[in-house]
């Protein structure tokens, strides 16, 4: 009896398992696009005081595209209002495309519109 139980202790204590730690994740900032420049969370007022009157205005709903030109290139900024629907709306995507309509980058496009 005291074997079967001595080998018993030992198939038990050999099933334990010990805690392993958790593995930790990394925390990631995310970080916004360089290619956007700072328009995001700017006014309608904002992008007029920096880039001059815009070219096209497009109002749908509560919505509003803003489109700004450069010898080079066009820059859309569209701007929605706050979830809450409260203040005034703000730009929160930005699109940039040579005059011919291929992409180009956000950041050169906002440096032309601004005489840089």
């Amino acid at each position: 009896m005291r074997r079967y139980l001595a080998f018993t202790a030992l198939f038990v204590s050999a099933c334990a398992t010990t805690p392993q730690p958790k593995p930790t994740t990394p925390q990631v900032t995310p970080v916004a696009p360089q290619e956007r420049g700072d328009l995001i969370g700017l006014t309608a007022t904002d992008l007029i005081q920096r880039f001059g009157t815009p070219t096209l205005q497009v109002r749908e709903g509560t919505s509003l595209k803003l489109q700004f030109r450069a010898q080079t290139c066009v820059l859309d900024a569209y701007l929605y209002p706050a979830p809450t629907g409260q203040g005034l709306p703000r730009v929160s995507h930005v699109d940039a495309r040579l005059r011919s309509g291929a992409d180009t980058s956000q950041a050169s496009c906002i440096a032309a519109l601004s005489g840089a």
